[in-house]
This record gives C-alpha cells, structure tokens and sequence, in this order.
C-alpha cells in the first residue's frame, strides 16, 4: 500500500479536530487556538527532510514549531495518521517514539525516555490509544491499541491493548464487562493486570463452587443410604468421593496458582 502524501497527512490534521473536539466552531480556530495543529504540520514538514537527511534544517524548523506552540516534537520521531494533540501546551515527544493512527493526546503529556544509549528508548503507542493530561509515559514500552492512561499517570510498563492505566506508578485497573474497546482476551488480560500479575488468573470462586455443590450432593445422599443395598450404596459414595477429592485438588491447585 503506497504512503499517503504529505499533503494528505497535513489535509487529515486539519480536518480531525473536527471529528475530535466538539468545541471547535470555525475553521478559523485551527490557525489561533490549536497550537497541536500547527505542532503537527510543522512536524510533518520536518520529518519528511530529517528523513532525506537535512537534519540541522528539520531541527530548526520544529525549533521554531516549539517556539510558537510550547510544542516539542523531535523531527525524527514517527507519528501517524489523523493523530489530535487537543491543547497540546507543555506536550514532549521523544526522537524514538512511535505513534499509530487516530491516536489523542492531551496537554502536558511526556513521551520521554529514561535511557542515554543511541538505541531505542521511547515509548510506542498503538492505534486508538488516548494519553490524559500530563500523563509521563517513558521508556521503550508498548501501549495497546486502543489503550486509556489517565491524567498525571506514570507509566514506566507495558500497556495491553484496550486496558486503562492510572496512578504514580500506573497500574492497570479493572476493565468494566460492557467495554466496547477490548476483546474478551484483553479483558482478560486487563483485568490480570489490574491484580498485579501478567498470567491469566484462574477461576477459584468458580472451582470453590463446584467443590461445595459436589459435597452438598454427598450429604444429600448420605441421607438416603437406608434405602438402598448396602454394596450399590458403597459403590455410588465412593465414586461421589473419589470425583470430590478431584474436585478438591483442583481448588487447592487454582489458589496455588494465583499466588504464584
């Protein structure tokens, strides 16, 4: 698939504050009140020499972006398409960060690094993803598509797709059942996080249950055995017992495993 043009690129950040910012009431405001707009199209000229090697030139040019919008955007970092920096004043963007498509950032957010090794030490985010206002997110980490962090969170982990990250440090909080961004598995995942482990966590309320409704099926029967020949009475408690045991070391194995 062919990369779209620089004019495309500038055309689709003009136009996504609309889509984005129901505050916006004229074309007009772009130029005066959306100082992510012109960080933006400033940014898109200056990467496209960075990458043809006219680095000092692409330099000065987002010197002069940050001069005007209190924006910092490193020519060399790569941001893609229909991305909004709503407000956008105090926002730092690191040489090695990676932004996708349709990404939301908001005022004083830090895409920073906590490394000095020329190598890659910048977060990536995702597609979708939405960073709060003066959230810090740094270090080569990775935020999933359609990720949340909160507002003056820091984030020093990796963020799985469709989770919400809050807190100093952030951590991964609960995800709700309705959520219409994550997948089943993510939430899943999300909501293993949010416990503070990155397996799956196991099922004990339901294995606990299952243990109880076997033992009162036990006592049920037990209750009956006058009724029946003594060695078919045998016979049905032992295999009750037997599939309880079963039952049993199952439970006691799903604790172990969410303690471990």
């Amino acid at each position: 698939m062919q990369a779209p043009s620089l004019f495309t690129l500038i055309k689709e950040d003009f136009s996504t504050p609309a889509r984005k910012d129901p505050a916006l009431k004229s074309k007009i405001e772009l130029f005066f009140n959306y100082p992510g707009v012109i960080a933006l199209v400033h940014y898109r000229l200056a990467h496209s020499l960075y990458v043809r090697g006219f680095r000092v030139l692409a330099r000065m040019i987002m010197g002069f972006a940050q001069f005007m919008t209190n924006i910092d955007i490193h020519p060399a970092a790569y941001i893609g398409r229909r991305v909004f920096i709503d407000h956008g004043i105090g926002v730092v963007i690191g040489e090695t960060a990676i932004i996708g498509d349709d990404v939301t950032i908001y005022q004083g957010v830090s895409l920073g690094g906590v490394s000095l090794a020329r190598e890659k030490r910048h977060p990536t985010l995702e597609n979708g993803v939405v960073i709060g206002a003066g959230a810090k997110v740094l270090g080569d980490i990775t935020i999933g598509a359609n990720a949340k962090i909160g507002a003056n969170s820091v984030v020093i982990k990796d963020v799985p797709q469709g989770c919400t990250a809050v807190g100093i440090p952030a951590r991964i909080i609960t995800p709700k059942p309705e959520s219409t961004f994550a997948s089943k598995p993510s939430n899943e995942l999300c909501l293993a996080q949010s416990s503070g482990t990155n397996a799956l966590l196991p099922d004990v309320s339901k294995q606990a249950f299952l243990y109880l409704l076997e033992r009162i099926e036990i006592l049920e029967k037990q209750a009956h055995i006058a009724d029946m020949d003594c060695h078919k009475a045998q016979e049905s408690m032992q295999e009750l017992k037997t599939q309880l045991d079963k039952r049993y070391r199952e439970y006691i194995q799903a604790l172990r495993d969410k303690d471990s």
